[in-house]
């Protein structure tokens, strides 16, 4: 994933409320790959893989520039320019063809920040409507991390860093 932190303050209070992966312990951030190979299956190998991936794509910043949704499902915040997050998931897939974002639910991956999902319509409107008043937000991106913990599904938690691989 690649963590968020300066959209903390604007999303914070409404992924705590609406979004399963902060409840699980997870900060805000736009997914990578989701689900992934399980942190303890992975070899030094496939580390040192998801290292050279890292560094061949420079730094970058992302700039959370709107509220969208998917359906009425999921509102979260949308980028300028998801190009450099679409890259490294482009490169982890091809690096790991096992596992597809979203284990392949969906034809086309768009990189976002969810705000929050599977909740009543009106409240996550209401929590866009106030993340939309604090946008945009510009997060410096410098490395992609890997983080574990059990499904989300589960509402089990809590999700902890695992590594982080510097871009460049």
């Amino acid at each position: 994933m690649v963590l968020c932190p300066v959209a903390e303050g604007v999303v914070g209070p409404h992924r705590g409320d609406l979004d399963r992966a902060a409840r699980a312990g997870v900060p805000a951030h736009v997914t990578v790959i989701y689900p992934f190979k399980p942190v303890d299956a992975l070899t030094a190998a496939e580390h040192r893989l998801l290292a050279g991936i890292a560094t061949k794509h420079d730094v970058f910043t992302i700039t959370g520039a709107t509220t969208a949704w998917f359906d009425e499902r999921v509102v979260f915040v949308e980028f300028a320019d998801p190009g450099p997050v679409l890259a490294l998931i482009v490169a982890v897939v091809e690096a790991f063809p096992d596992y597809l974002p979203y284990a392949g639910a969906h034809e086309t991956v768009l990189p976002h920040l969810t705000i929050g999902q599977d909740h009543e319509v009106t409240q996550m409107r209401a929590a866009e409507q106030a993340v939309r008043a604090g946008l945009p937000f510009a997060q410096p991106v410098q490395h992609l991390e890997l983080w574990a913990g059990p499904a989300l599904a589960s509402g089990q938690g809590p999700w902890r860093p695992v590594q982080r691989y510097p871009l460049g």
